[in-house]
C-alpha cells in the first residue's frame, strides 16, 4: 500500500478578474521531498505557491496537509513556513536573533530558543557569523540566515518563492548544492518556485511544468528530459532540436525535410506531431549513405567539457544543434552529415499546430 502524501492539491482554481491563473490543478507532494514548481513568468506557480501558504484563497479545490484541508485556514495556524524571495532579514538584529525571532514570538522558553538556534546555526554553517547583523553578511549568507529562520520552527513544509534569484552565477551554483544538502539534513519537506531550469533540475526530486495556469508535465527531472509529454516541456527543458510534421509509420514527416526515425505507436496516422532530438543525441558523420540530413556548419561554441555545433540545413528555418564531447575538431564552413541517435515524439496541441502554419518548420529550443 502506498503513503499517503503530504501535501495533496487537489482541483485548484484561481481567477483574478478576467484572468484565469490556475486551472483545476493536481498533483501530489510526498514527505521529505524536493519539490519544484517550474515555469514561465505567468504561468501560476507563485500562485499555487502563495495558496498553499494561505496568502491567496483559490476559488475552488481542496489543498491538503497530512490529510486536514488548508483553506480558509489562516496563514499563521497553518504548519508552514515561506522563505522569501528578498529574505525579509530584520537590519538592526544579529544573526542569531534573526533566527531566534520567530521562537520568541511564539513564546518559547528562553533555553528552549537558545537550543533550537545553536541547532539550526550548526546545520546552515552560521556559528562563526552569529553576532553580525545583515549588512555585515555576503548575498549567500544571508540566504542562509533566511533558511535558518524559516527551518527553526520546525514546519511540517517549506516554502521557497525563487530563493537564490538575487545570487550571483557561481554562488548560486554552490547554494544549489546546499539546499539539497540541507533539505535532506533537517528532513523537510521543500517546495521551491522557480523560472531557472538548471536549477530546479539540479535540486529537486520531482518537478511540475507548469503552462498557462495549467499542469503540463509531472515527473523526475531525468524523465522531464528524456520522455516530455508535451512540446512545450520538450523547449522548456534543456536544449532540443525541435521537428514539426505528422506522425507516419517510422517516425515524423517534416515538410522539405522527409521522415525523422522515431517511434510513433502512441500516435494516430496524420496527427500533428513534433520530433524532439537532443543535441547529445545528434550524430555528426561522414558518410553520406548514413546520413538523415546533410549540412553546413556555421559555428562551434566550446564550453570546456563538451563543444555545441551549429549545422545549417536546407530547407530548414533554424540550425540543427549537435554536441561532442571536448573541444570540436570541425571547422565552420565543413559539409557534414546528421544522424540522430535517439528521438522522441510527442503530439502537438492544436493550437501549437495552428502557430506553425502554413507548414511547420522545425526550430532549435535553448
Amino acid at each position: 500500500m502506498s503513503q499517503a502524501p503530504l501535501l495533496r492539491i487537489d482541483g485548484v482554481r484561481a481567477v483574478y478578474g478576467d484572468t484565469v491563473a490556475l486551472h483545476d490543478v493536481s498533483l501530489d507532494i510526498a514527505d521529505n521531498e524536493f519539490f519544484a514548481l517550474l515555469g514561465p513568468s505567468g504561468c501560476g506557480k507563485t500562485t499555487l505557491l502563495r495558496s498553499i501558504a494561505g496568502f491567496e484563497t483559490p476559488q475552488s479545490g481542496r489543498i491538503e496537509l497530512d490529510g486536514d484541508d488548508l483553506i480558509g485556514m489562516a496563514p499563521h495556524r497553518r504548519p508552514v513556513n515561506m522563505m522569501f524571495q528578498s529574505y525579509a532579514l530584520f537590519p538592526h538584529l544579529s544573526v542569531e536573533k534573526n533566527i531566534a525571532y520567530g521562537l520568541e514570538s511564539e513564546g518559547l522558553g528562553r533555553d528552549e530558543v537558545r537550543t533550537r538556534v545553536g541547532e539550526v546555526m550548526e546545520v546552515v554553517g552560521l556559528e562563526a557569523l552569529a553576532k553580525r547583523r545583515p549588512a555585515q553578511l555576503s548575498g549567500g549568507q544571508r540566504q542562509r540566515v533566511a533558511l535558518a529562520r524559516a527551518i527553526v520552527k520546525r514546519p511540517r513544509l517549506l516554502l521557497l518563492d525563487e530563493p537564490l534569484s538575487a545570487l550571483d552565477r557561481q554562488v548560486r551554483a554552490s547554494m544549489q548544492l546546499e539546499l539539497k544538502r540541507l533539505q535532506h539534513e533537517v528532513g523537510l519537506t521543500f517546495v521551491v518556485v522557480t523560472h531557472d531550469q538548471e536549477e530546479a533540475m539540479s535540486m529537486a526530486d520531482r518537478i511540475a511544468v507548469l503552462r498557462d495556469g495549467r499542469l503540463e508535465q509531472l515527473a523526475t527531472p531525468q524523465e522531464l528530459y528524456s520522455a516530455p509529454a508535451t512540446r512545450f516541456v520538450a523547449s522548456f527543458i534543456g536544449s532540443a532540436n525541435l521537428f514539426d510534421g505528422s506522425a507516419v509509420d517510422g517516425g515524423v514527416e517534416v515538410p522539405g525535410v522527409g521522415v525523422v526515425p522515431v517511434d510513433t505507436h502512441d500516435l494516430a496516422h496524420g496527427t500533428d506531431a513534433t520530433a524532439v532530438v537532443r543535441p547529445e543525441d545528434v550524430e555528426l558523420v561522414t558518410d553520406a549513405a548514413t546520413a538523415t540530413l546533410r549540412g553546413t556548419i556555421v559555428d562551434t561554441y566550446f564550453l570546456g567539457g563538451a563543444s555545441t555545433i551549429s549545422v545549417e540545413v536546407a530547407g530548414l528555418d533554424a540550425p540543427v544543434l549537435a554536441t561532442v564531447h571536448g573541444a570540436s575538431r570541425l571547422e565552420r564552413g565543413a559539409d557534414v552529415g546528421i544522424r540522430f541517435a535517439r528521438a522522441t515524439a510527442v503530439a502537438r496541441e492544436q493550437s501549437e499546430a495552428s502557430a506553425d502554419a502554413p507548414a511547420a518548420q522545425p526550430e532549435v529550443s535553448a
